[in-house]
Protein backbone atom coordinates (compact mmCIF):
# COMPACT_ATOMS: atom_id res chain seq x y z
CA UNK A 1 0.00 0.00 0.00
CA UNK A 2 0.95 3.01 -0.63
CA UNK A 3 2.66 5.72 1.89
CA UNK A 4 3.64 9.80 2.76
CA UNK A 5 6.25 11.36 5.02
CA UNK A 6 4.33 13.70 7.06
CA UNK A 7 6.47 15.55 9.46
CA UNK A 8 8.03 12.95 11.70
CA UNK A 9 5.64 9.89 10.88
CA UNK A 10 5.20 8.05 8.07
CA UNK A 11 1.33 7.62 7.15
CA UNK A 12 -0.07 4.51 5.52
CA UNK A 13 -2.93 5.11 3.00
CA UNK A 14 -5.68 3.39 0.39
CA UNK A 15 -7.64 5.10 -2.24
CA UNK A 16 -10.37 3.42 -3.45
CA UNK A 17 -13.04 4.60 -5.94
CA UNK A 18 -13.09 6.81 -9.08
CA UNK A 19 -10.36 8.98 -9.57
CA UNK A 20 -12.58 12.07 -10.94
CA UNK A 21 -14.82 11.64 -7.70
CA UNK A 22 -15.31 14.10 -5.19
CA UNK A 23 -12.65 13.29 -2.30
CA UNK A 24 -13.53 11.56 1.07
CA UNK A 25 -11.27 11.46 3.87
CA UNK A 26 -11.90 8.58 6.22
CA UNK A 27 -10.27 8.19 9.43
CA UNK A 28 -10.18 6.06 12.27
CA UNK A 29 -10.24 5.86 15.84
CA UNK A 30 -8.26 5.18 18.92
CA UNK A 31 -7.52 1.57 18.70
CA UNK A 32 -8.64 0.90 14.81
CA UNK A 33 -7.27 0.88 11.47
CA UNK A 34 -8.40 2.01 8.00
CA UNK A 35 -10.22 -1.47 7.63
CA UNK A 36 -12.41 -0.11 10.10
CA UNK A 37 -13.99 1.59 7.66
CA UNK A 38 -15.27 -1.69 5.76
CA UNK A 39 -18.46 -1.22 5.91
CA UNK A 40 -18.60 2.15 4.39
CA UNK A 41 -16.24 1.33 1.53
CA UNK A 42 -18.46 -0.25 -1.25
CA UNK A 43 -21.26 2.51 -0.36
CA UNK A 44 -18.96 5.19 -0.86
CA UNK A 45 -16.58 4.12 -3.38
CA UNK A 46 -19.32 4.11 -5.48
CA UNK A 47 -19.89 8.08 -5.18
CA UNK A 48 -16.37 9.28 -3.87
CA UNK A 49 -13.20 8.81 -4.51
CA UNK A 50 -12.77 7.25 -0.64
CA UNK A 51 -8.69 7.68 0.78
CA UNK A 52 -8.87 5.94 4.21
CA UNK A 53 -5.30 6.32 5.69
CA UNK A 54 -4.01 4.84 9.30
CA UNK A 55 -3.48 7.59 12.23
CA UNK A 56 -0.04 7.90 13.21
CA UNK A 57 0.69 4.65 15.83
CA UNK A 58 -1.47 2.60 14.05
CA UNK A 59 -1.76 -0.26 11.53
CA UNK A 60 0.72 0.13 8.95
CA UNK A 61 1.82 3.94 9.75
CA UNK A 62 5.05 4.59 12.00
CA UNK A 63 5.16 4.81 15.38
CA UNK A 64 6.85 8.27 16.37
CA UNK A 65 8.31 8.89 19.78
CA UNK A 66 4.78 10.44 21.79
CA UNK A 67 2.86 12.13 22.94
CA UNK A 68 1.71 13.30 20.34
CA UNK A 69 -0.99 16.83 19.94
CA UNK A 70 -4.18 17.08 17.97
CA UNK A 71 -2.47 19.52 15.78
CA UNK A 72 0.08 16.93 14.35
CA UNK A 73 -2.97 14.45 13.49
CA UNK A 74 -4.30 17.58 11.72
CA UNK A 75 -1.60 18.66 9.97
CA UNK A 76 -1.11 14.71 8.85
CA UNK A 77 -4.44 14.84 6.70
CA UNK A 78 -3.46 18.09 5.45
CA UNK A 79 -0.36 16.85 4.45
CA UNK A 80 -2.33 13.32 3.26
CA UNK A 81 -4.29 15.68 0.99
CA UNK A 82 -1.33 17.55 -0.21
CA UNK A 83 0.52 14.39 -1.16
CA UNK A 84 -2.74 13.51 -3.59
CA UNK A 85 -3.22 17.25 -4.98
CA UNK A 86 -6.22 17.42 -3.28
CA UNK A 87 -7.51 21.25 -2.73
CA UNK A 88 -10.78 20.21 -1.10
CA UNK A 89 -12.04 17.39 0.57
CA UNK A 90 -15.06 15.72 2.52
CA UNK A 91 -14.10 14.06 5.78
CA UNK A 92 -15.37 11.44 7.91
CA UNK A 93 -14.28 10.87 11.30
CA UNK A 94 -15.40 8.62 14.29
CA UNK A 95 -13.94 9.44 17.63
CA UNK A 96 -10.44 9.94 17.70
CA UNK A 97 -10.92 10.65 13.66
CA UNK A 98 -14.27 13.20 14.20
CA UNK A 99 -11.56 15.13 17.13
CA UNK A 100 -9.28 15.57 14.01
CA UNK A 101 -12.14 16.79 11.66
CA UNK A 102 -12.93 19.48 14.47
CA UNK A 103 -9.11 20.66 14.78
CA UNK A 104 -9.68 20.43 10.38
CA UNK A 105 -12.65 22.32 10.63
CA UNK A 106 -11.22 25.06 12.75
CA UNK A 107 -7.83 25.68 11.65
CA UNK A 108 -8.34 24.64 7.99
CA UNK A 109 -12.20 25.31 6.66
CA UNK A 110 -11.06 26.53 3.14
CA UNK A 111 -9.56 22.51 2.76
CA UNK A 112 -13.05 20.92 3.44
CA UNK A 113 -16.40 20.59 1.80
CA UNK A 114 -18.81 18.55 4.41
CA UNK A 115 -18.05 17.10 7.83
CA UNK A 116 -19.09 14.38 9.51
CA UNK A 117 -18.15 14.15 13.32
CA UNK A 118 -19.17 10.75 14.57
CA UNK A 119 -19.20 9.52 18.55
CA UNK A 120 -16.48 12.47 19.41
CA UNK A 121 -16.65 15.23 21.30
CA UNK A 122 -15.15 18.67 21.49
CA UNK A 123 -13.89 17.61 24.81
CA UNK A 124 -13.25 13.68 25.68
CA UNK A 125 -12.92 12.42 28.79
CA UNK A 126 -10.82 13.66 31.86
CA UNK A 127 -7.09 14.23 32.41
CA UNK A 128 -7.15 11.49 35.27
CA UNK A 129 -9.07 8.91 32.55
CA UNK A 130 -6.15 9.36 30.27
CA UNK A 131 -3.13 9.29 32.23
CA UNK A 132 -4.25 6.11 34.12
CA UNK A 133 -4.52 4.60 30.20
CA UNK A 134 -1.05 5.74 29.94
CA UNK A 135 0.15 4.69 32.92
CA UNK A 136 -1.22 1.14 32.06
CA UNK A 137 0.97 0.88 29.01
CA UNK A 138 4.13 1.55 30.34
CA UNK A 139 4.55 -2.57 30.49
CA UNK A 140 2.69 -3.10 27.17
CA UNK A 141 5.18 -4.36 24.75
CA UNK A 142 5.33 -2.76 21.20
CA UNK A 143 2.82 -4.55 18.87
CA UNK A 144 0.03 -5.00 21.31
CA UNK A 145 -2.17 -3.91 23.93
CA UNK A 146 -2.73 -5.67 26.97
CA UNK A 147 -5.68 -8.70 26.79
CA UNK A 148 -7.25 -7.23 30.37
CA UNK A 149 -7.75 -3.17 28.49
CA UNK A 150 -9.11 -4.88 25.51
CA UNK A 151 -11.91 -6.72 26.93
CA UNK A 152 -12.86 -3.34 28.49
CA UNK A 153 -12.43 -0.99 25.38
CA UNK A 154 -14.44 -3.31 23.57
CA UNK A 155 -17.14 -3.82 26.31
CA UNK A 156 -17.27 0.24 25.45
CA UNK A 157 -17.29 -0.13 22.00
CA UNK A 158 -20.09 -2.53 21.12
CA UNK A 159 -23.72 -3.07 23.12
CA UNK A 160 -23.95 -6.54 24.31
CA UNK A 161 -27.00 -7.09 21.90
CA UNK A 162 -24.60 -6.41 18.82
CA UNK A 163 -21.50 -8.74 21.16
CA UNK A 164 -23.75 -11.48 21.07
CA UNK A 165 -25.74 -10.73 17.24
CA UNK A 166 -22.09 -10.37 15.78
CA UNK A 167 -19.09 -11.91 17.25
CA UNK A 168 -17.32 -12.52 14.44
CA UNK A 169 -17.32 -9.21 13.29
CA UNK A 170 -16.53 -7.89 16.87
CA UNK A 171 -13.54 -10.12 16.93
CA UNK A 172 -12.27 -8.49 13.70
CA UNK A 173 -11.85 -5.12 15.30
CA UNK A 174 -10.90 -6.84 18.95
CA UNK A 175 -8.17 -8.13 16.77
CA UNK A 176 -6.78 -4.62 15.57
CA UNK A 177 -7.15 -3.33 18.72
CA UNK A 178 -4.82 -6.59 20.31
CA UNK A 179 -2.38 -5.41 17.45
CA UNK A 180 -2.35 -1.91 17.84
CA UNK A 181 1.02 -0.85 19.22
CA UNK A 182 0.73 0.05 23.17
CA UNK A 183 3.50 2.91 22.09
CA UNK A 184 1.55 4.67 19.35
CA UNK A 185 -1.84 4.08 21.35
CA UNK A 186 -0.25 5.81 24.23
CA UNK A 187 0.96 8.51 22.43
CA UNK A 188 -2.42 9.13 20.66
CA UNK A 189 -3.63 9.07 24.27
CA UNK A 190 -1.88 11.50 24.77
CA UNK A 191 -3.27 13.71 21.81
CA UNK A 192 -6.56 13.22 22.92
CA UNK A 193 -6.00 14.39 26.84
CA UNK A 194 -4.69 17.43 26.31
CA UNK A 195 -7.09 18.61 23.47
CA UNK A 196 -10.29 20.96 24.34
CA UNK A 197 -12.11 22.78 21.20
CA UNK A 198 -14.73 23.46 22.99
CA UNK A 199 -14.24 27.36 23.26
CA UNK A 200 -13.68 27.32 19.39
CA UNK A 201 -16.92 25.39 18.02
CA UNK A 202 -18.73 28.17 16.95
CA UNK A 203 -16.01 29.66 14.84
CA UNK A 204 -16.94 26.47 12.41
CA UNK A 205 -18.47 27.45 8.95
CA UNK A 206 -18.40 24.45 7.55
CA UNK A 207 -21.57 22.15 6.92
CA UNK A 208 -21.16 19.80 9.80
CA UNK A 209 -23.37 16.38 10.57
CA UNK A 210 -22.45 14.96 13.71
CA UNK A 211 -23.20 11.03 14.26
CA UNK A 212 -23.83 9.86 18.01
CA UNK A 213 -24.86 6.70 19.38
CA UNK A 214 -27.19 6.79 21.96
CA UNK A 215 -25.65 3.82 23.98
CA UNK A 216 -22.56 5.14 23.70
CA UNK A 217 -19.95 5.09 27.53
CA UNK A 218 -17.30 6.29 25.76
CA UNK A 219 -18.69 9.98 24.01
CA UNK A 220 -22.46 9.80 24.96
CA UNK A 221 -24.61 11.72 22.75
CA UNK A 222 -24.18 14.77 25.17
CA UNK A 223 -21.08 15.18 23.94
CA UNK A 224 -22.58 15.06 20.21
CA UNK A 225 -25.77 17.31 21.29
CA UNK A 226 -22.92 20.14 22.77
CA UNK A 227 -21.17 20.55 19.45
CA UNK A 228 -24.20 20.34 16.93
CA UNK A 229 -25.52 23.29 19.27
CA UNK A 230 -22.50 25.29 19.03
CA UNK A 231 -21.92 24.66 15.46
CA UNK A 232 -24.17 27.28 13.50
CA UNK A 233 -26.88 24.68 11.02
CA UNK A 234 -25.11 21.35 12.11
CA UNK A 235 -27.27 18.14 11.92
CA UNK A 236 -27.49 16.04 14.56
CA UNK A 237 -28.13 11.91 13.94
CA UNK A 238 -28.37 9.71 17.09
CA UNK A 239 -27.97 5.98 16.28
CA UNK A 240 -28.86 3.09 17.95
CA UNK A 241 -25.40 1.76 19.36
CA UNK A 242 -22.59 2.21 21.35
CA UNK A 243 -19.02 3.75 20.54
CA UNK A 244 -18.25 2.11 17.07
CA UNK A 245 -21.52 3.17 15.56
CA UNK A 246 -20.70 2.54 11.91
CA UNK A 247 -20.44 -0.83 12.56
CA UNK A 248 -23.07 -1.51 15.20
CA UNK A 249 -25.50 0.45 12.72
CA UNK A 250 -23.30 0.23 9.66
CA UNK A 251 -26.80 0.97 7.33
CA UNK A 252 -28.04 3.50 9.29
CA UNK A 253 -24.68 5.22 9.65
CA UNK A 254 -24.24 4.59 5.67
CA UNK A 255 -27.45 6.32 4.86
CA UNK A 256 -27.07 9.44 7.01
CA UNK A 257 -23.39 9.67 5.68
CA UNK A 258 -24.54 9.77 2.17
CA UNK A 259 -27.61 11.82 2.43
CA UNK A 260 -25.59 14.30 4.11
CA UNK A 261 -22.69 14.24 1.55
CA UNK A 262 -25.17 14.44 -1.41
CA UNK A 263 -26.95 16.97 0.19
CA UNK A 264 -29.48 13.95 -0.08
CA UNK A 265 -29.08 13.89 -3.89
CA UNK A 266 -28.82 9.57 -3.93
CA UNK A 267 -28.50 8.48 -6.84
CA UNK A 268 -30.81 5.49 -7.51
CA UNK A 269 -27.52 2.67 -7.35
CA UNK A 270 -26.65 4.22 -4.35
CA UNK A 271 -29.71 3.84 -2.65
CA UNK A 272 -30.38 0.67 -3.59
CA UNK A 273 -26.67 -0.29 -2.09
CA UNK A 274 -27.76 1.27 1.31
CA UNK A 275 -30.55 -0.94 1.45
CA UNK A 276 -28.45 -4.57 0.26
CA UNK A 277 -26.63 -3.41 3.59
CA UNK A 278 -29.57 -3.42 5.63
CA UNK A 279 -31.26 -5.59 4.36
CA UNK A 280 -28.56 -7.69 5.14
CA UNK A 281 -27.90 -6.27 8.67
CA UNK A 282 -31.71 -7.27 9.81
CA UNK A 283 -32.57 -10.63 7.43
CA UNK A 284 -29.40 -12.24 6.76
CA UNK A 285 -26.78 -12.89 4.09
CA UNK A 286 -28.51 -16.59 3.82
CA UNK A 287 -31.98 -15.07 3.43
CA UNK A 288 -30.81 -12.23 0.84
CA UNK A 289 -28.29 -14.65 -1.38
CA UNK A 290 -31.91 -17.20 -1.54
CA UNK A 291 -33.64 -13.80 -2.93
CA UNK A 292 -30.58 -12.89 -5.31
CA UNK A 293 -30.71 -16.56 -7.10
CA UNK A 294 -34.45 -16.34 -7.64
CA UNK A 295 -34.23 -13.07 -9.34
CA UNK A 296 -35.33 -13.47 -12.99
CA UNK A 297 -36.52 -10.66 -15.78
CA UNK A 298 -40.02 -11.05 -14.60
CA UNK A 299 -39.32 -10.14 -10.82
CA UNK A 300 -36.18 -8.07 -11.07
CA UNK A 301 -37.50 -4.26 -10.93
CA UNK A 302 -39.55 -5.58 -8.00
CA UNK A 303 -37.00 -6.87 -6.15
CA UNK A 304 -34.92 -4.02 -6.67
CA UNK A 305 -37.67 -1.51 -6.57
CA UNK A 306 -38.31 -3.09 -2.14
CA UNK A 307 -34.58 -2.78 -1.90
CA UNK A 308 -34.38 1.33 -2.82
CA UNK A 309 -37.87 1.78 -0.92
CA UNK A 310 -38.32 -0.32 2.45
CA UNK A 311 -34.70 -1.59 2.78
CA UNK A 312 -32.85 1.73 1.37
CA UNK A 313 -35.25 4.21 2.82
CA UNK A 314 -37.39 3.45 5.74
CA UNK A 315 -35.56 0.88 7.43
CA UNK A 316 -32.33 3.31 7.23
CA UNK A 317 -34.28 6.34 9.02
CA UNK A 318 -32.52 6.76 12.15
CA UNK A 319 -35.93 8.04 14.11
CA UNK A 320 -36.41 4.33 15.17
CA UNK A 321 -33.74 1.50 16.19
CA UNK A 322 -34.18 -1.38 14.31
CA UNK A 323 -35.78 -3.61 17.04
CA UNK A 324 -38.56 -1.35 17.19
CA UNK A 325 -38.85 -1.33 13.39
CA UNK A 326 -38.55 -5.22 13.84
CA UNK A 327 -41.87 -5.65 16.13
CA UNK A 328 -43.59 -2.88 14.60
CA UNK A 329 -43.36 -5.33 11.57
CA UNK A 330 -44.22 -8.37 13.54
CA UNK A 331 -47.29 -6.26 14.48
CA UNK A 332 -48.22 -5.75 10.85
CA UNK A 333 -47.59 -8.97 9.96
CA UNK A 334 -50.17 -10.30 12.13
CA UNK A 335 -52.76 -7.40 11.62
CA UNK A 336 -52.30 -8.24 7.56
CA UNK A 337 -52.29 -12.13 7.71
CA UNK A 338 -49.38 -12.51 6.03
CA UNK A 339 -47.65 -15.76 6.95
CA UNK A 340 -45.04 -15.80 4.87
CA UNK A 341 -44.00 -12.23 5.99
CA UNK A 342 -44.43 -12.80 9.18
CA UNK A 343 -42.02 -15.81 9.83
CA UNK A 344 -39.41 -14.44 7.55
CA UNK A 345 -39.55 -11.23 10.75
CA UNK A 346 -40.10 -13.64 13.68
CA UNK A 347 -36.83 -15.81 12.32
CA UNK A 348 -35.25 -12.45 11.45
CA UNK A 349 -35.90 -10.63 14.45
CA UNK A 350 -32.91 -11.78 16.49
CA UNK A 351 -30.39 -10.10 14.51
CA UNK A 352 -32.34 -7.21 15.51
CA UNK A 353 -31.47 -7.64 19.51
CA UNK A 354 -35.05 -8.88 19.49
CA UNK A 355 -36.16 -11.17 22.19
CA UNK A 356 -38.29 -14.07 22.44
CA UNK A 357 -40.44 -12.13 25.51
CA UNK A 358 -40.44 -9.06 23.26
CA UNK A 359 -41.93 -11.35 20.41
CA UNK A 360 -44.49 -12.73 23.11
CA UNK A 361 -45.26 -9.52 24.28
CA UNK A 362 -46.34 -8.03 20.83
CA UNK A 363 -48.40 -11.10 20.51
CA UNK A 364 -50.09 -10.87 23.31
CA UNK A 365 -51.11 -7.25 21.97
CA UNK A 366 -52.25 -8.58 19.02
CA UNK A 367 -54.46 -10.37 20.34
CA UNK A 368 -56.41 -7.93 21.55
CA UNK A 369 -56.23 -5.40 19.38
CA UNK A 370 -55.90 -8.15 16.05
CA UNK A 371 -58.27 -10.85 17.37
CA UNK A 372 -57.74 -14.14 19.41
CA UNK A 373 -57.72 -16.09 16.03
CA UNK A 374 -54.77 -13.64 14.33
CA UNK A 375 -52.91 -13.90 17.63
CA UNK A 376 -53.25 -17.39 17.87
CA UNK A 377 -51.87 -18.15 14.10
CA UNK A 378 -48.94 -16.35 14.88
CA UNK A 379 -48.18 -17.84 18.53
CA UNK A 380 -48.07 -21.51 16.41
CA UNK A 381 -45.87 -19.96 13.53
CA UNK A 382 -43.25 -18.55 16.05
CA UNK A 383 -43.14 -21.69 17.81
CA UNK A 384 -42.12 -23.38 14.79
CA UNK A 385 -39.56 -20.73 14.02
CA UNK A 386 -38.36 -20.80 17.94
CA UNK A 387 -38.30 -24.72 17.24
CA UNK A 388 -36.17 -24.33 13.78
CA UNK A 389 -33.63 -21.69 15.32
CA UNK A 390 -32.76 -24.40 18.16
CA UNK A 391 -32.12 -27.28 15.47
CA UNK A 392 -29.77 -25.24 13.83
CA UNK A 393 -27.97 -23.14 16.87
Amino acid sequence: MPTLTAGDATLNYRVDGNDYAPPLILSNSLGTDLEMWSPQLQLLAANFRVIRYDTRGHGASSVPPGPYTLDQLGNDVLALLDHLHIERAHFCGLSMGGLTGLWLAIHAPQRLSRVVLANTGAKIGTQETWNSRIDALHDAGPTGLPESMCDAVVERWFTGRHRELAPAGVARIRQMLTETSGAGYAANCGAIRDADLRAQLMLIRVPVLVIAGRHDPSTPPALGHEIADAIPDAQYVELDAAHLSNLEQAGAFNAAVLRFLTADTITEPSRRSMGETMRRSVLGDAHVDRSASSRTDFNGEFLDYITRTAWGETWTRPGLPRHTRSLLTIAMMVALNRPEELRLHLDAARNNGVTRDDIKEVLMQAAVYCGVPAANSAFHLAAQVFAEQDKTG
